[in-house]
């Protein structure tokens, strides 16, 4: 966990000193800032010799360039200057960030040297707030660590002045885009924290410091959770000596008599598979499977902190699948809430467990006008899918619709799978109402296809970020494990369609 850097915005004209990054064009060509530094022969010079062709995101690092006050000059490619959307900004933040060293302040002269619109500060800020983080918490002085790495982790992330026209503008849009860049690193500080810090009691714990934000945070323990007929979930947690528990964030930013928008976070604080135990290699990983809860938290502390126009309820289920003498077994029968009966075949395929409980207590509780719930949940997605687009699948075609406008906008990108009932004779059991696993083939479908038995007739979409909250491939806006994956689109969903 690292503290997000300084980030302020300054009219152009202000005297350049210590770190400056400036921008240029293929064919090394300037804007109106750069230019006035009298840096044009200087960078052209050390382009030749470093074979930089300014192509976007690429960098240039002068060192000493014999500027009055400048000790290092760091030029970012900005290619032909094609329409650049909020994403190309914030990885254009995120490549000019990456350029940077810890505890050495930056101003930006930000300013487009070529092609036709204006500059979105804010999204290039998001992009380097983002690029900044890193999870270093548990790192410290140790025997044989190179000196040098361990001063410089000791360092603050560089700060940034950002040199920008109409900086009154930006510094608007960056409220903001501050509270979504927030709200990711919230949701990436609880997918990297390990299992023995934060079991299901410490979760709780976290997600009522919300309440500092003007969320209201309810936590129903285990005997509640018993009253209310929660057998599916109960299941899944009574092998661990860590108590389940589900914690409920509500965000009343909207009218009274709006139905809130309700999403729902799959929270296994560690999976080891229960009694249907997974393989040793990798399972160090499964400290992520409670992503889809992290991305809830991170989006309710998000929309709290730019105090969205809308109501938000997140609800998420806090559980640890272990294996010992309690748990349950394969061959076990489950009551959900709902009254339906499960079968449970394979201890591993226990997150549609505690989510189909979920689904039908949101539903029960709030009559909520849509309901995305968001769960890593299967390796079949990956399989499907890779680590670049989250699976998803919806009764609902206008939701699926700007669920995928949201993913394109925010980066957090979504492809649509299938739903249907040749799918759901995969979980019919001999024994019970269905059964929790449908075979090898279309395994996140056939997931899906479980949890759609417990939704009534809400407009209701699953998202499977198995392959996009953890281990996900390293960026221009993102070098952690745990990406954060989920904020950045539910928050541009909220905001595009069910606010005001």
């Amino acid at each position: 966990m690292s503290s997000a850097p300084a980030i302020s915005f300054v009219k152009p004209g202000s005297p350049a000193k210590g770190t400056v990054v400036v921008f240029a064009g293929e064919g090394l060509v300037l804007g109106p800032q750069a230019t006035a530094l009298g840096v044009k022969a200087l960078i052209e010079k050390a382009a030749t010799l470093a074979e930089f062709k300014a192509k976007p995101r690429t960098t240039l690092d002068i060192l000493a360039p014999e500027i009055a006050g400048i000790d290092r000059l760091v030029v970012v490619g900005f290619g032909k200057g094609e329409k650049l959307t909020g994403q190309d900004w914030q990885k254009l933040g995120g490549a000019a960030y990456g350029a940077l060293r810890r505890g050495q302040d930056a101003t930006v002269l930000l300013e487009r040297p070529v092609g036709e619109g204006g500059v979105d500060a804010a999204e290039f800020a998001l992009g380097a707030m983002l690029r900044a983080y890193g999870f270093d918490k548990y790192k410290g002085a140790r025997p044989g660590r190179n000196d040098e790495e361990s001063e410089a982790a000791k360092k603050p992330p560089a700060g940034l002045t950002i040199a920008v026209e109409d900086s009154t503008k930006a510094k608007r849009a960056w409220a903001a885009r501050s509270a979504i860049g927030e709200g990711v690193n919230l949701a990436r500080d609880l997918v990297n924290e390990p299992a023995n810090v934060l079991g299901t009691v410490e979760y709780a714990e976290r997600v009522k410091e919300l309440e500092q934000l003007g969320v209201t945070v309810e936590i129903l323990v285990e005997k509640d959770l018993r009253k209310l007929g929660m057998g599916a979930l109960l299941g899944v947690a009574q092998g661990s000596v860590r108590p389940p528990r589900v914690a409920i964030m509500t965000w009343s930013g909207g009218k009274a008599k709006d139905k809130p928008v309700v999403l729902i976070g799959k929270g296994v604080v560690f999976d080891t598979g229960g009694i249907s135990i997974k393989p040793a290699a990798g399972m160090e990983d499964m400290k992520g499977d409670m992503g889809g809860s992290a991305a809830v938290v991170g989006t309710l502390a998000a929309l709290a902190r730019r105090k969205a126009k809308a109501n938000v309820v997140g609800i998420i289920g806090l559980v640890e699948n272990m294996p010992d003498a309690n748990a349950q077994r394969p061959g076990d029968i489950v009551t959900s809430m709902s009254g339906q009966t499960i079968e449970v075949l394979n201890t591993d395929a226990e997150g549609r467990l505690v989510l189909a409980d979920l689904i039908h207590y949101s539903q029960q509780r709030w009559s909520p006008r849509l309901m995305i719930d968001l769960a890593t949940l299967t390796g079949a997605i990956i399989v499907a899918l890779g680590h670049h687009y989250a699976g998803l699948f919806s009764n609902d075609d206008p939701l699926a619709t700007a669920l995928i406008a949201a993913g394109e906008a925010s980066g957090d990108r979504l492809w649509r799978m299938p739903l249907g009932s040749e799918y759901d004779k995969a979980i019919d059991s001999k024994n019970a109402d269905m059964k929790n696993i449908g075979g090898r083939d279309g395994g996140s479908i056939t997931a899906a296809q479980f949890l759609k038995r417990f939704v009534k007739d809400t407009p209701w979409a699953h998202l499977d970020i198995a392959g996009t909250a953890m281990g996900s491939p390293a960026n221009d806006t993102n070098r952690s494990w745990g990406s954060g994956f989920g904020v950045r689109l539910l928050d541009r969903l909220i905001a595009d369609n069910y606010e005001g």
